[in-house]
């Protein structure tokens, strides 16, 4: 019954069993379930894992079953968030599905895109673009920090788009707060009335002005070598969709990262998942902006939380454990 809180059924009936008697060991536990003291053994590291048991504070050694009000509660509210983030991945590839129908529709609508060449044609054209934006300018910076002559081509664009009553959001990469410039650029954007999120991995870079037009990367791996600007409805809702689902995760600038009930950093759980997809070390480091030390030295202290003696055994600890 429990299974959607990542509690299997040994466990929830062991769970169950210690909410009756609190006060019985392992040998009686298992005599009580029917199940071997080894599973029951099993059972209580995984709920230990899940923090439905605490230490006693009466009998050192001692674990207690936490109150399903407490405990449960606490892993639902986790699980409903994995759904609402699930929902949101199925909303991006509907709008994904819309966008390639569209495309197909009209295969040969050359004018719903402007290939510009070149960063200052890039530049050029944001300029009229954002000086002719009505009501919103959406941008996902996957860079760690700002070029000091992107901030200042920016800033007067921004400036001028903010008294005229634009919303500006804006999604960074965690890594952008080790940059003095950067940071005090977001300072400026968000004390100018500007709103700025940071996540640790930003799928892309892009910007959509008012639901109609975005501004991609010719190149994701040469931003500086030029754009594609796309007007085609069904790309930018995907685009806009893709926004919204990276938004929703973003912490707010100022505030700090949240540790999830595994005491997991959202930086650390992207880690684990880049870790478990096979990825190396140089490759964690690039996406999530930060140093090979940094990353080495992360990756040392999941692992010791994880009681693992590697990292292939790290990701199994991690996703038996409901990390990831």
């Amino acid at each position: 019954m429990l299974q959607v809180l990542g509690l299997s059924q040994r466990s929830e009936t062991v769970y169950r069993a210690m909410l009756r008697r609190p006060d019985r060991g392992v040998a009686a536990l298992a005599s009580d379930t029917g199940l071997s003291e080894d599973k029951v053994r099993e059972a209580l590291d995984e709920l230990a894992s899940l923090e439905l048991l605490k230490p006693s504070a009466q009998e050192a050694g001692v674990l207690r079953p936490v109150s399903p009000t407490v405990g449960l509660t606490a892993l639902l509210a986790n699980a409903e968030a994995q759904a609402a983030t699930q929902q949101a991945r199925v909303e991006s590839t509907r709008a994904a599905i819309a966008s390639i129908a569209a495309e197909h529709d009209h295969p040969y609508d050359h004018d719903r895109a402007l290939r510009l060449e070149g960063l200052d044609a890039v530049r050029a054209r944001l300029e009229v673009l954002q000086r002719a934006t009505e009501f919103e300018c959406l941008s996902l910076n996957p860079g760690g920090a700002h070029r000091p002559d992107a901030r200042q081509a920016a800033t007067p664009l921004n400036e001028e788009a903010l008294r005229r009553g634009v919303t500006i959001r804006a999604v960074c990469r965690e890594s952008f707060r080790n940059d003095a410039d950067t940071l005090e650029y977001a300072r400026w954007l968000t004390g100018h009335g500007g709103h700025m999120r940071t996540v640790p991995t930003v799928p892309i870079q892009m910007i959509v002005v008012d639901r109609k037009a975005a501004i991609v990367p010719l190149d994701p791996a040469a931003p500086r070598a030029g754009a594609l600007e796309i007007h085609t409805p069904g790309t930018v809702s995907a685009l806009c969709a893709l926004f919204e689902q990276v938004w929703e995760h973003g912490i707010p600038f100022g505030e700090e990262s949240p540790t999830d009930l595994n005491g997991c950093t959202p930086t650390e759980r992207s880690l684990l998942q880049i870790i478990a997809a096979g990825d190396t070390d140089e490759t964690a480091a690039r996406q999530l902006g930060v140093s090979l030390r940094t990353v080495r030295r992360m990756m040392s202290s999941l692992m010791e939380r994880l009681e693992a003696g590697s990292r292939f055994q790290a990701g199994l600890n991690a996703a038996k454990r409901g990390w990831l």
